[in-house]
C-alpha cells in the first residue's frame, strides 16, 4: 500500500492563488511552490511583481518558482535579474526554447554561472535535457523541469524518459530533476520511483492526497454514495 511517509521526491505546491498557497505552507508535505504565465492569469492575478512580493514576503523558507514573461533572450535576462532579485528563496524559471524554437541554453548558462537559480521549463524530450544539463554544469544549484504529464498526454509512456533524465543528470551534482504537469496522485509515486527530485501537483489534485492508502473497498463504497446523494440533490426520478 503507498504511503506518503515513504516518499523521497519533494512535492511542490503548483498554482497562483495566495490564499490556496498559504493554505499549503502550513502543510509541512509541501517543500516548495511553483507557478507559470497561465497559473498566474487562471488565478486572476492582476499584477504579477506585487504578487510575486507577497508572495515571497509570506513565504520566505521554501523555495518559489517564478517564471520570466518576456519571448527574445535579451528581454529574458533583464527579467530574470528583477525576479532573482525577490528573494534568496526564488529560482528564475527560463523556458527551454522561445517561440521560435530557438534554444535557451546559452542564457541558461550565462545565468547559471553569475550564480543565479535557474528552472529550464517546458523540457519534453532527453536531448532537451542533456544540452541544458550541461549548460548548468558547475554552475549554481539549478533545476530541469521535464514535463512528464504532456509526454503522456501524447500516448507515450513517460516513466522511460524520466528513468533516462535520471542517468543524465547524476552526472550534473548542482541539477535537481523535476516531474512537471502532474496529472494524477499516482505520478507522485512514479516520480518517486524514478528518481526525481521534485515533483510539482496543482492545488486540487494535492486535495487528493488523503486518498493516499485507502480501503479499496472504502473507496468503492463512498463513490456508490456519492452516486446516491447526487442523484437526491438533483432530484432526479424515474417513472
Amino acid at each position: 500500500m503507498p504511503s506518503l511517509s515513504d516518499l523521497k521526491v519533494k512535492i511542490f505546491a503548483d498554482g497562483a492563488n495566495k490564499e490556496s498557497m498559504l493554505k499549503l505552507y502550513a502543510n509541512p508535505l509541501i517543500k516548495g511552490f511553483t507557478t507559470n504565465p497561465s497559473l498566474l492569469r487562471s488565478g486572476g492575478v492582476a499584477n504579477y511583481q506585487d504578487f510575486a512580493h507577497e508572495i515571497v514576503a509570506a513565504i520566505p523558507d521554501r523555495t518559489i518558482l517564478f517564471e520570466v514573461i518576456a519571448d527574445e533572450f535579451d528581454e529574458m535576462k533583464k527579467q530574470a535579474k528583477i525576479i532573482a532579485s525577490w528573494g534568496k528563496n526564488v529560482y528564475v524559471k527560463i523556458p527551454v526554447t522561445n517561440t521560435r524554437g530557438e534554444s535557451s541554453a546559452k542564457l541558461v548558462r550565462e545565468l547559471s554561472q553569475s550564480g543565479m537559480h535557474v528552472t529550464v521549463t517546458a523540457i519534453t524530450t532527453l536531448d532537451q535535457v542533456r544540452d541544458m544539463a550541461a549548460a548548468l554544469q558547475g554552475g549554481a544549484p539549478a533545476i530541469l523541469a521535464v514535463f512528464a504529464g504532456r509526454v503522456a498526454d501524447t500516448g507515450r509512456n513517460p516513466l522511460p524518459m524520466m528513468y533516462a533524465a535520471r542517468e543524465i543528470i547524476n552526472l550534473y551534482p548542482n541539477v535537481e530533476l523535476l516531474w512537471s504537469s502532474t496529472r494524477e496522485t499516482i505520478n507522485i509515486f512514479q516520480a518517486d520511483e524514478t528518481g526525481c527530485d521534485i515533483i510539482t501537483v496543482a492545488h486540487n489534485l494535492l486535495g487528493k492526497l488523503s486518498w493516499v492508502g485507502k480501503d479499496l473497498h472504502d473507496l468503492s463504497l463512498d463513490t456508490v454514495k456519492m452516486f446516491l446523494q447526487d442523484t437526491n440533490s438533483a432530484g432526479y426520478t424515474l417513472p
